[in-house]
């Protein structure tokens, strides 16, 4: 990695806000940006529709070095979309059995390995923001701006149900409540890189906060104490 590149990352579990923090984020600074959860979302979805079984490490990690994944976001205010070996996937990857398969794959440490060169190569000038669940502990710990964006359990769930309804996806609350509680208990007791705040992350809780106060927040911050990343005037 290039530590003379500046990197943010945001951590926390789903539905915080993090996705869309990340990309208008990104927009403001004038950088690039990772959405991490998307890599391994659709390594999910590839291992689903290969038949692969997700307790299969070593088959998902030769899945995983070979992915033919890209990544694009054009519109800071719309989703990052997915190419897999040139087909949209995008939609897809929203579905309850796709976010299942995304944190089983994501609990093997060789799978994880396999993926993090990959996630490190997002890191070009003039910089990046980062959006997953180890970028500030395991994939850029030495970011100088780390953040933890997290949200109540019930709250999360809703949003989750309202972004699904959006889509014209049909959805249960109580199962996303449900999914997304057993999510959150494997990514933080997974044994390599579980879900956690760095040490010297700023936590924000966005259960009662807009995007637009949450993003207001981290501009603060950036122009309180990183005055050198401002995009020109």
């Amino acid at each position: 990695m290039n530590e003379q590149i500046p990197v943010i990352t945001i951590d926390g579990p789903g539905a915080t806000g993090k996705g869309t923090i990340c990309r208008l984020l990104a927009k403001w600074l004038g950088w690039h940006m990772l959405d991490s959860g998307l890599l391994y979302r659709a390594l999910g979805f590839a291992a689903l529709a290969e038949k692969i079984s997700l307790g299969d490490e070593k088959a998902l990690t030769a899945l995983a070095v070979h992915l033919p994944v890209e990544c694009h976001c054009d519109d800071p205010n719309a989703q990052t979309y997915i190419l897999l070996d040139k087909q949209d996937i995008t939609a897809a990857l929203h579905s309850s059995e796709v976010s299942s398969a995304a944190s089983q794959v994501g609990a093997h440490p060789l799978v994880r390995e396999a993926l993090l060169a990959r996630q490190r190569a997002f890191l070009q000038a003039p910089g990046l923001v980062t959006d997953g669940r180890d970028m500030g502990t395991v994939v850029f710990p030495h970011a100088p701006l780390k953040l933890y964006l997290d949200a109540a359990l019930a709250i999360r769930a809703k949003r989750r149900f309202d972004q699904l309804k959006e889509q014209a996806i049909n959805a249960s609350l109580p199962r996303l409540l449900a999914e997304l509680e057993a999510r959150d208990t494997r990514d933080k007791n997974r044994r390599v890189a579980p879900l956690l705040a760095a040490v010297d992350a700023i936590h924000i809780d966005t259960s009662t906060l807009t995007k637009k106060a949450v993003l207001e927040r981290i501009e603060a911050h950036i122009k309180d104490h990183f005055p050198q990343w401002l995009p020109p005037s």
